[in-house]
C-alpha cells in the first residue's frame, strides 16, 4: 500500500546484532548465549514461524510491484478503517528491535509495560517473555483490528507467554485510559500520528524514570512526536537508536 512504509522492518539475513550503547555489549551475542523464555521453546518456534510469514508477504508484496499496490483511498481513512483494511498486514517489530525491547524490559523490570499497537503479537511476545524471566510485572497491549486481536492471543497462547498479558481491543486512546500506574515502559507502534496522543493520555501514569519506546522513527508522520520527546521543556531525556527504521529510547524525568 503506497501510504505505509514498510521497507526492511525484517532486517538483513544473515542476522545482524544489536550493540548495546549504554554497556559496550553485544545484546544480540549476550541474549544468544543465555537461557531465557524468548530463545526456549515454545516462545522462540512461534516467532520464527511469524517472521518467516512476515518475511514471506513481504517478498511477495515486493515481486508484485507498485502496479499491483491497491489504489490509493479517495479520502484519508480514519485509525478503525486504516486497521481493517491492513488486517492481513503483519508490520511487524524488526529482530534487532524485539531483542532490545526485551533486554530493555529486563534491565528496567517494570511492573507495568504498555504497548499501543499489538498487530500478531510479535513485539508483545518479546515483551511478555522479559516479564516472565523478570519474574515480575504485567503486559497491557491494545490492537484496534478484532482480527489481529484474535491471532495475538492466539499467538500469545502458542507460545506459553499469554499469562502475564492482557490484549485489550478498541481504540487505544480510549482502552489505554483505564491501565493502572505506575508505567516502568512503553512502546508505541501503531499509527504513527497516535504517538503523541497516546503518549500524553500515559503521561500522568508514568513511574519516574520510565522509559518510552518509540518504533519506526524514520517516519514523516513521527515527526511531530519526536519535536515533543526531544524538547527538555516536556520532561524527557532522549536518544535515537539505529534499529531498522528507527527507534526512539526517552527517559521521563519530569513528573
Amino acid at each position: 500500500m503506497a501510504s505505509i512504509r514498510r521497507h526492511s522492518r525484517l532486517g538483513p539475513a544473515p542476522y545482524q546484532p544489536t550493540f548495546d550503547i549504554w554497556t559496550g555489549r553485544n545484546v544480540a551475542s549476550t541474549l544468544g548465549s543465555m537461557t531465557s523464555t524468548l530463545t526456549t521453546q515454545p516462545a522462540r518456534d512461534v516467532l520464527s514461524r511469524l517472521f518467516a510469514a512476515a518475511e514471506t508477504q513481504e517478498a511477495q508484496e515486493a515481486a508484485a510491484g507498485p502496479g499491483r499496490a491497491p489504489a490509493a483511498p479517495a479520502r484519508e481513512l480514519s485509525a478503525q478503517e486504516r486497521a481493517d483494511h491492513l488486517q492481513d498486514v503483519y508490520m511487524p517489530v524488526s529482530r534487532d528491535g524485539g531483542r532490545l525491547l526485551y533486554a530493555l524490559t529486563r534491565a528496567a523490570r517494570p511492573q507495568t509495560v504498555v504497548e499501543f499497537g499489538t498487530s500478531f503479537g510479535i513485539s508483545t511476545i518479546h515483551l511478555a517473555a522479559a516479564v516472565i524471566d523478570n519474574g515480575t510485572g504485567h503486559v497491557f497491549t491494545t490492537e484496534l483490528s478484532s482480527a489481529k486481536v484474535d491471532q495475538a492471543r492466539a499467538n500469545l497462547d502458542a507460545a506459553g507467554v499469554d499469562g502475564p498479558v492482557t490484549v485489550l481491543p478498541g481504540d487505544a486512546r480510549e482502552t489505554l485510559a483505564g491501565v493502572p500506574g505506575p508505567v516502568g515502559l512503553v512502546l508505541l507502534d501503531g499509527w504513527k500520528d497516535l504517538y503523541l496522543p497516546v503518549l500524553r493520555l500515559l503521561e500522568p501514569k508514568l513511574a519516574p524514570g520510565a522509559l518510552v519506546v518509540a518504533d519506526d522513527t524514520s517516519f514523516p508522520s513521527v515527526m511531530d512526536y519526536l519535536a515533543y520527546v526531544r524538547d527538555p521543556a516536556h520532561g524527557y531525556a532522549t536518544v535515537s537508536f539505529p534499529v531498522e527504521d528507527g527507534m526512539e529510547l526517552s527517559s521521563w524525568t519530569g513528573g
